[in-house]
């Protein structure tokens, strides 16, 4: 295998970067005209973004499962499918994911709507933010940063925040799909309890290691959470 020189690297980095500002745009878009509405179901929502993405990206990839997720269905992991379509109702939160949509392109977005003006699910959103610009700032503080590390300060935060951290990570490396179980996942890959090691490595392929950071923040009393993914080194 050829080791990546400072041209690939340069290329690789740059083709993730704008693959978010992409993503980025879409999402504005998305919320802009909304999309994502109060008697929508889920999958009637997930074909108009995917409808937009194809005007505004060219993007040819239709996903077959749900991009948009609402009310309970957003306490789930991602990975792990909810059983049914939902209607999305007012006062829900709904995650949309992107990534799906960005296929080949090595990253993943998502971020959280409000449909509604309840004090404790716009606190979610706020917090969500808060908490993804808390863990970028211990990342650049810390060069030898470890998953472990940065999983820990994030659930510590969450926990301040009144939120449970969702899920078995919080991010994993650019360009690998993450497990749907942990128990198939390489330690290594993610930001989670099992990796010990600098987040600021170089990948045994011998890419520079760039990193999606995914804070999923839940309620599991109320029943409603949220997500809010994207790039955390390159920004």
């Amino acid at each position: 295998m050829a080791i990546p020189d400072r041209m690939d690297e340069r290329l690789r980095a740059l083709g993730l970067v704008e693959a978010q500002r992409k993503a980025e745009a879409l999402f504005a878009e998305v919320t802009r005209r909304g999309l994502i509405a109060v008697g929508t179901s889920e999958y009637e929502a997930t074909d108009r973004i995917g409808d937009l993405a194809r005007e505004l990206l060219g993007t040819r990839v239709r996903w077959p499962g749900r991009i948009v997720r609402s009310g309970p269905h957003t306490v789930l992991p991602y990975a792990d499918a909810p059983p049914a379509d939902r209607i999305v109702a007012a006062g829900d939160t709904a995650t949309a994911h992107l990534g799906p949509l960005l296929a080949g392109q090595g990253t993943d977005f998502a971020r959280t709507v409000v449909l509604g003006d309840d004090p404790a699910r716009l606190k979610l959103r706020e917090d969500l933010a808060e908490l993804f610009t808390a863990g970028r700032e211990a990342f650049r503080a810390d060069p030898r940063i470890t998953g472990r590390q940065l999983y820990e300060d994030l659930r510590a935060l969450a926990a301040k925040a009144g939120w449970t951290l969702g899920g078995w990570h919080a991010g994993h490396l650019a360009g690998e799909p993450p497990a749907a179980d942990p128990m198939c996942a390489r330690a290594d890959a993610y930001v989670w309890p099992d990796n010990d090691l600098p987040l600021r490595r170089t990948t045994p392929d011998g890419w520079q290691a760039h990193w999606l950071l995914e804070v999923h923040l839940v309620d599991e009393h109320a029943g409603f959470g949220g997500t809010h993914k994207a790039l955390l080194d390159l920004f």
